[in-house]
């Protein structure tokens, strides 16, 4: 692949018809990034190894979310009020940021800029005018970098809240053998039990049942850990305090119209949100989140990863 340009392609996808945005770095790494939704739905190490995971049930027709990859969840998390669930910029057609606001860090060359702005048809449910700026970003060795920037554009000078999460599907060998460390010894919000805060006893997050987590006050840096596929994540975040850890399990897997029955086992979300405190933006301010993912080969052995973890989690 030496000598091979990065490159960033605007194709119509043959299968479901909707425009998505194709990024390619030298090396052999690749993301797919659909305007609608504004969602990531596959991206590849330098290896070809599918890193995300997306349902064979999936349906793309507008307006069903698609159902796997990384969907943005703005501004609420979860279900309340009138808004849809996980809120509405999953669901809406994003278009392409002509002019971008220059950003705090040029991570890479191969990116796209995409925008969602308020409709009437938003007004009507969430009355409150912003412009949510997002960058998918490839970086030559492959990592994935989401940066969104949220900004109040309100004329009554009214400020507004909203909850953010990134919720990111990872294609996983088998649930019952991965692992997630950083986030012991933590409080969390437990979906399962009408968001009871508890606190984290193990000393990583396994898997044996259904699990629906946010992790609050989370560190910077956590690893996933698929010991089948020797493969460690590595997910970086900034300005998202808290993590979201989900798998529906059986019983609500076969729930579900758009997810196979036993796709529960090869799947795991986890992702940078900001849920237990909403943020608050004044008129003409912005606020800023980053969720960078690096997938390394990996062994496991007595709670140590290995030094090659460690210099990648030490350099991105």
């Amino acid at each position: 692949m030496a000598g091979v340009a990065a490159s960033v392609e605007r194709v119509k996808d043959r299968a479901t018809g909707l425009d998505k945005f194709v990024l390619r770095e030298a090396r052999g790494s690749s993301v797919e990034v659909y305007l609608y939704g504004g969602q990531v739905t596959f991206w590849k190490n330098n290896f070809g190894h599918q890193l995300l995971f997306v349902s064979n049930k999936a349906t793309f027709k507008p307006p069903k979310a698609i159902r796997g990859g990384i969907q943005i969840c703005f501004p609420q998390l979860g279900s309340h009020g009138v808004l849809e669930q996980h809120g509405f910029a999953r669901n809406r057609f994003w278009s392409v940021d002509e002019s971008p606001p220059p950003f705090p860090v040029a991570t890479s060359n191969c990116h796209i800029d995409l925008i969602l702005k308020s409709s009437q048809e938003d007004l009507k449910i969430w009355p409150h005018s912003y412009e949510f700026r997002l960058r998918v970003a490839l970086s030559p060795r492959g990592d994935l970098l989401l940066t969104s920037r949220i900004k109040n554009i309100s004329s009554d000078g009214k400020p507004f809240q909203f909850t953010f999460a990134y919720h990111t599907y990872f294609s996983v060998s088998d649930i019952s053998e991965v692992r997630v460390e950083g986030l012991e010894t933590l409080d969390y919000l437990d979906n399962l039990q009408s968001k009871n805060r508890c606190t984290e006893q193990g000393d990583a997050v396994v898997f044996e049942s259904e699990v629906d987590k946010v992790y609050l006050s989370a560190p910077k840096k956590i690893v996933i850990i698929d010991h089948e596929k020797k493969r460690t994540l590595v997910l970086r975040k900034e300005g998202l305090p808290d993590i979201v850890v989900w798998n529906p399990w059986d019983k609500k897997a076969k729930a579900m119209p758009d997810f196979g029955d036993d796709e529960y086992k090869n799947m795991l979300c986890v992702g940078a949100a900001a849920i237990e405190k909403p943020i608050s933006l004044k008129s003409g301010e912005e606020w800023l989140g980053k969720q960078e993912i690096s997938a390394v080969p990996s062994s496991y052995s007595s709670g140590q990863l290995d030094p090659e973890v460690i210099r990648r989690m030490h350099t991105i």
